[in-house]
């Protein structure tokens, strides 16, 4: 015999679940979207360029993500996940000292695959809640970090943390300034720092090789361009 099923869904139901499906479809829109622009664009992309991008209006935009920083805390949730076991990653190293460079390099990658993140890592967002509890995780465990590295007589005693946002607001600013013209030279840069934060002596990576002059010129070049960000509105 046919087993017995339970009552159909009425009409009001069906039309609830199907808003329901429909409202996480464009929700799942709108991330790739943002994730898309942020990822090549950075953050300064409007909220209407967000919802172009995803097709749909600016008013689901809005009811979706309220403020600006609670589609930035949504779409930036894993890399911030990422950015915070990158730290654990280091302290489980045996040794301190390389778990510190890399760290430094992990997280200096991070941000050139990355622009928006990039931007994110140098930015302070009070209402993204997700975002800034996994920052102050990081932070933690970066202290304790440099307190074993230090330990070792490699890493010098002057420094402090907040010498790794300083780095991080260079980083980013060498990859907006070269972008694919010299796609590699924030390696360069992670390289000096590492040895800028080392005592001397110390076993370092091998040191990144240098852009070459051309892809230098050109992104000179480029830089000097207006960015399409500044183009528009920012609304």
């Amino acid at each position: 015999m046919p087993k017995p099923t339970g009552p159909a869904d009425t009409p009001g139901q069906q039309s609830e679940t199907a808003l329901r499906a429909d409202a996480e479809r464009n929700r799942e829109r709108i991330l790739e979207a943002a994730r898309r622009l942020f990822g090549t664009e950075g953050l300064g992309v409007s909220m209407a360029s967000v919802a172009r991008e995803a097709c749909v209006g600016k008013a689901t935009l809005s009811r979706r993500f309220d403020t600006r920083e609670d589609l930035i805390d949504a779409v930036f949730v894993d890399r911030m996940d990422d950015y915070a076991e990158s730290a654990v990653e280091a302290l489980a190293d045996p040794d301190p000292w390389r778990g510190f460079t890399r760290h430094i390099e992990r997280i200096c990658a991070m941000q050139a695959a990355d622009r928006g993140f990039a931007a994110v890592l140098t930015q302070a967002f009070p209402t993204a809640k997700v975002i800034e509890a996994r920052r102050a995780k990081s932070y933690q465990d970066f202290q304790e970090l440099i307190r074993r590295a230090k330990a070792t007589g490699h890493l010098r005693e002057d420094f402090v943390a907040d010498d790794v946002i300083v780095m991080l607001m260079a980083n980013a600013g060498v990859i907006a300034a070269t972008g694919d013209a010299a796609p590699d030279a924030w390696r360069r840069l992670s390289g000096h720092m590492l040895r800028a934060f080392a005592t001397p002596g110390a076993p370092l990576p091998p040191m990144p090789p240098p852009p070459t002059t051309r892809d230098l010129y050109r992104a000179m070049i480029r830089y000097g361009r207006p960015s399409p960000d500044t183009t528009g509105t920012a609304s």
